[in-house]
């Protein structure tokens, strides 16, 4: 299943999706395309080692049905994808914009195991290929600072998820508190660009833009507003827990029913 064709489709019974070259995808297309293959380890260290659990949190929020089917958007090397389908025996899709990414990302299940039961897209959460209600959890990692429009991205996530089925998203975030707030400002912007430098141009490129990007994120789209999108988008239930003193996020909830009382 996660063999990688010719033709640049992941996975049988995958499909690459016509993806919309906005300013903002074609940078952060850019500026993950040098990172593939060692993005995992860097991730750890630059995260402090936070990111795996801030990961492993959030695939604890999804409980799904035996069969279930899982969407990962923003999967990346796929170690979210791999954790969905060990932990849940689900049958998981995997969907990001970033080939050399996927490739990778089919790497990391062949090894572990899981190739028969994890595909790959090439697309982007904006615009999914699949009908709606097609799957019974989605989750999305740093997805929603690389969008153009938050809130109707969140809406076409919700709208491939089946009602009752669970949404969960891992991101970074902005501590409220005063010294742990200072220390984040002066890490993200003097620690990451000087690790990355030391690593390589590319990931000096992701460490310079990390913050700035956290925290410019945060000023147009506060928590209270982002889970005020969720609701719009139809998931009720929505909770949040903000981990490692206030550096990272998850947000879950579920899907409404549909009303069928009047």
């Amino acid at each position: 299943m996660a063999n990688v064709g010719r033709n640049g489709i992941f996975g049988a019974g995958s499909v690459v999706t016509r993806t919309v070259q906005s300013p903002r995808t074609r940078h952060a297309r850019g500026l993950f395309a040098g990172l593939p293959s060692h993005y995992d380890r860097l991730a750890n260290l630059l995260s402090l080692g936070q990111d795996p659990r801030w990961r492993r949190f959030m695939v604890s929020r999804v409980r799904v049905p035996a069969g279930a089917r899982v969407l990962d958007v923003a999967t990346g090397t796929a170690a979210v994808a791999a954790a969905l389908a060990a932990r849940t025996g689900a049958s998981v899709v995997g969907l990001d914009q970033s080939e050399p990414m996927l490739r990778t990302g089919v790497a990391r299940v062949k090894a572990a195991g899981l190739a028969s039961r994890v595909g790959f897209v090439l697309g982007q959460g904006q615009g999914l290929p699949f009908a709606g209600g097609s799957f019974d959890a989605v989750t999305f990692t740093y997805l929603l600072r690389y969008v153009d429009d938050p809130a109707a991205t969140l809406v076409e996530l919700a709208r491939v998820l089946r009602p009752g089925g669970t949404l969960a998203n891992v991101e970074f975030h902005v501590p409220t508190n005063a010294l742990w707030r200072g220390l984040w400002w002066l890490y993200t912007r003097l620690g990451l660009p000087v690790a990355g430098r030391v690593v390589s141009q590319p990931w000096y490129e992701v460490g310079k833009f990390l913050g700035p990007s956290i925290s410019g994120f945060y000023r147009r789209h506060p928590l209270e507003d982002q889970l005020v999108m969720w609701r719009a988008a139809g998931i009720s239930n929505v909770q949040t827990r903000v981990m490692s003193l206030g550096g990272g996020l998850v947000v879950w909830g579920t899907k409404q029913e549909p009303d069928r009382g009047r």
